[in-house]
């Protein structure tokens, strides 16, 4: 692989994970609305350090010489979310698919871009077992084979 191809992967990783923090963004407005008063202050947290992370990721992407994708205007939810369970367990899906794409940006990317993301992996892999209530024994990869739909753009 030659220093373009590489580059391409790196800046196609931050792309990635930049999109599903937006989705992340998006869902969290659902989850957050719905997982009642007891846990909206976690849902709040990870609100904001999503939307922390996407401003950073947009920031790494234009340092790659990218144009950030934009957020969609609405997103698609995997499953309907009518009640606190369900919000909940929309958390777990968003956590889960952003830990999926830091895992691949972990792989593609080096030094402190690739800190970054194993750090945003830990973070999200943390926020997935407080929300499920336990862990799983490798977040960011595990989970792919497992899951069924997608918070993807609607339309």
């Amino acid at each position: 692989m030659n220093r373009t191809d590489t580059a391409d992967g790196v800046l196609t990783a931050v792309q990635a994970a930049l999109a599903a923090e937006h989705a992340a963004v998006y869902g969290y407005g659902v989850a957050g609305a719905g997982v009642g008063e007891g846990r909206a202050g976690e849902a709040a947290a990870a609100h904001g350090a999503h939307r922390a992370r996407r401003d950073a990721l947009a920031r790494a992407v234009r340092d790659l010489g990218g144009e950030p994708v934009a957020a969609a205007p609405a997103y698609a939810l995997p499953f309907p979310v009518r009640d606190a369970e369900a919000a909940v367990r929309l958390a777990v899906f968003l956590e889960e698919r952003v830990a999926g794409v830091c895992s691949d940006l972990v792989r593609a990317a080096e030094g402190p871009l690739r800190r970054e993301a194993a750090a945003a992996l830990r973070e999200a892999a943390v926020r997935a077992a407080r929300w499920r209530g336990g862990g799983v024994a490798f977040p960011g990869l595990a989970e792919r084979g497992e899951r069924a739909g997608a918070v993807e753009p609607a339309g």
